[in-house]
């Protein structure tokens, strides 16, 4: 996993591109949809800040592999959606380095509209419940509409705990459990698909136990397999990762 960092120098920065533009998969480039958890239990300035590390590593990555990007926020339910971005990331330029030069100011204008739009949009999320499992279905309806070669990378980053339809709570959740509320879910089919569900367990407030945080990372997981994904990550920090 390529955790999120930041303060790298410009040739770093470029050496880092070539490395990433190396392992492209340039028969099927990445459509990245970013759905982040709006609601009150991971609000924070810290929070907030490690998922905008992340995003923007993200962008790069989808910007650099010549890809299409979503960014948006939710709470209660599918309808309860505000998109922060939604578009391709072109870079022009005759050859691989001319494109890679132009990777930054891309990169900064993108960020910019996203932090710009994100506090306003997350203030006018309806409901206070958050409804994690209705933004797979989504993703699924989005890499419809925009169709194409592009494979879907499908990002939430949330703190897991789902209260709508089945409530997760703040206690430790069994195997077995875990297996049966899966099992109840109803889950879209994503094929190729590559999910990653991050932050789970990090929240605003006193932390969790690790045993509740182990059961999130189980049943997200499970999910994830519901689909039919190619590649499935739950994971308690904010990091870039999926390619």
């Amino acid at each position: 996993m390529t955790a999120c960092t930041a303060g790298s120098t410009s040739h770093g920065d470029f050496a880092r591109d070539k490395q990433i533009l190396a392992s492209c998969d340039r028969s099927a480039p990445p459509a990245s949809d970013i759905q982040v958890d709006g609601t009150g239990s991971s609000n924070s300035q810290s929070i907030t800040e490690e998922r905008m590390a992340a995003i923007e590593e993200i962008v790069r990555t989808t910007a650099i592999c010549s890809g299409r990007l979503r960014v948006s926020v939710f709470s209660a339910s599918s309808a309860a959606t505000a998109t922060l971005f939604d578009g391709p990331l072109p870079l022009h330029g005759a050859t691989d380095n001319a494109r890679l030069k132009r990777v930054a100011p891309v990169v900064d204008n993108v960020m910019t509209e996203i932090r710009d739009a994100y506090e306003p949009a997350t203030a006018s999320l309806k409901g206070k419940g958050s409804d994690i499992t209705a933004q797979y279905r989504l993703a699924g309806e989005w890499i419809n509409q925009v169709g194409g070669d592009f494979r879907l990378h499908m990002y939430l980053l949330t703190d897991g705990f789902q209260n709508v339809g089945i409530d997760l709570g703040k206690r430790a959740v069994s195997k077995q459990e875990v297996a049966e509320l899966a099992n109840k879910t109803a889950m879209p089919k994503i094929p190729g698909a590559s999910v990653t569900v991050a932050g789970l367990g990090r929240v605003a407030g006193t932390p969790p136990r690790s045993d509740v945080v182990e059961g999130l990372v189980t049943y997200y997981d499970a999910l994830c397999k519901k689909t039919g994904a190619a590649k499935c990550v739950s994971v308690t920090g904010y990091a870039a990762e999926g390619r």
